[in-house]
């Protein structure tokens, strides 16, 4: 994420960050936007296409591909649809050959962080499955997946890109996956939206505490990133329920984090979530019950 001061609006969402962009009927250039609907599922993407572009935007260059969610905090809802589309949007971006390394990003200790864990916790690992035993199971014709949740450097000491580029030396997989928790400017879509993006990801910039990025650029294999909004920042969260201008919003704001009161339910559906279109996406053969029952 760039270094914004307090003045500005804070986001991850390419799509939040491209909207006032977007007033005049022409589109600048190096930006485009697309919307098609996948079913009922409506589906933006947001391109940016040149290093200006880029530059003003404060996001690498790249696809930032939006799918609103209906609130991933009611269980009562079945969002099958969401998920399906989810899916095909990240197989859509992956290597279509070669196994694939899935990283949960995030502190499992803190719930608004703890999404990438949490999906590792559903994710169907089937890199150790070989020979007779992948066979017994059933699993024999399943592309090679590993997945990990390396935590943070608060907690390890070691730089979550240097635990991510070791393994990719070490197991050669075709493709990252990244997931991970983002920041949003508009509290509406906490929960409520899930960005998938073929730039890379930068592992803690929705709380202004960026580290190295994972990239193609650092890691030499494309890099898919997966997120959902689950915190809002204070001076954002004051401009939008006060009249106050930004110069008047204290600077303090900027530093806090909020999230809905929901959040543990939200963290958990919404891990349950992306943990079914991460694993449809890798396993297309699979149906979601399948699914469901081979990760309980």
């Amino acid at each position: 994420m760039s270094s914004q001061n307090h003045l500005f609006v804070r986001s991850d969402l390419a799509l939040e960050l491209a909207a006032p962009l977007l007033q005049d009927k022409k589109l600048p250039e190096g930006l485009s936007v697309h919307t098609r609907r996948h079913g009922m599922v409506e589906i933006t993407c947001v391109t940016i296409e040149t290093p200006s572009m880029a530059k003003q935007m404060g996001k690498p260059r790249g696809k930032y591909i939006t799918i609103q969610t209906p609130p991933l905090w009611n269980s009562l809802l079945d969002p099958q649809d969401e998920i399906q589309a989810a899916a095909e949007t990240i197989r859509s971006l992956l290597p279509s050959h070669g196994s694939i390394l899935v990283v949960g990003l995030g502190n499992n200790g803190i719930t608004p962080d703890a999404l990438g864990p949490q999906v590792i916790q559903r994710t169907l690992a089937t890199r150790h499955l070989t020979g007779e035993l992948a066979q017994k199971a059933g699993l024999d014709g399943l592309r090679k997946t590993a997945a990990i949740a390396p935590g943070v450097m608060g907690q390890t000491g070691i730089e979550t890109s240097e635990v991510i580029a070791a393994l990719v030396n070490f197991i050669q997989p075709a493709a990252v996956l990244a997931i991970d928790a983002l920041a949003a400017q508009d509290y509406n879509r906490l929960g409520r939206t899930i960005q998938i993006a073929d730039s890379g990801i930068a592992p803690g910039a929705g709380v202004q505490n960026a580290r190295r990025e994972l990239s193609e650029r650092t890691l030499g294999i494309p890099v898919i990133s997966i997120g959902v909004p689950t915190v809002i920042d204070g001076a954002t969260l004051t401009a939008t329920f006060s009249d106050l201008p930004r110069s008047q919003i204290s600077p303090e704001a900027a530093g806090t984090v909020v999230t809905p009161r929901e959040v543990d339910r939200m963290i958990g559906h919404a891990a349950k979530f992306i943990s079914l279109a991460v694993n449809k996406s890798l396993y297309p053969e699979l149906s979601l019950e399948e699914i469901s029952f081979l990760c309980a």
